[in-house]
């Protein structure tokens, strides 16, 4: 179980510090767009930082219908 949290903690440590290193050498500012909506023009590496917490934190909203889903498929 130490070993497991020790390797998520590395593999989360080394894509925040690859965003860092991104963010800093990607300083221009971009506007997203989808369909008729623009944003406002933000550094890229705020929008990396944004598109990478939304995936963690969906990713961490969805294991447990995954779960869920993994547990009625033994059971029947």
């Amino acid at each position: 179980m130490i070993g497991v949290s020790l390797l998520l903690a590395a593999l989360l440590s080394f894509w925040v510090g690859a965003i860092a290193i991104l963010a800093v050498q990607n300083a221009t500012a971009v506007s997203l767009s989808f369909l008729f909506l623009r944003s406002i023009e933000l550094p890229v590496g705020v929008v990396l930082a944004f598109a990478f917490i939304t995936g963690l934190m969906l990713s961490v909203l969805v294991q447990p219908l995954w779960q869920l889903t993994a547990n009625d498929n033994e059971r029947g």
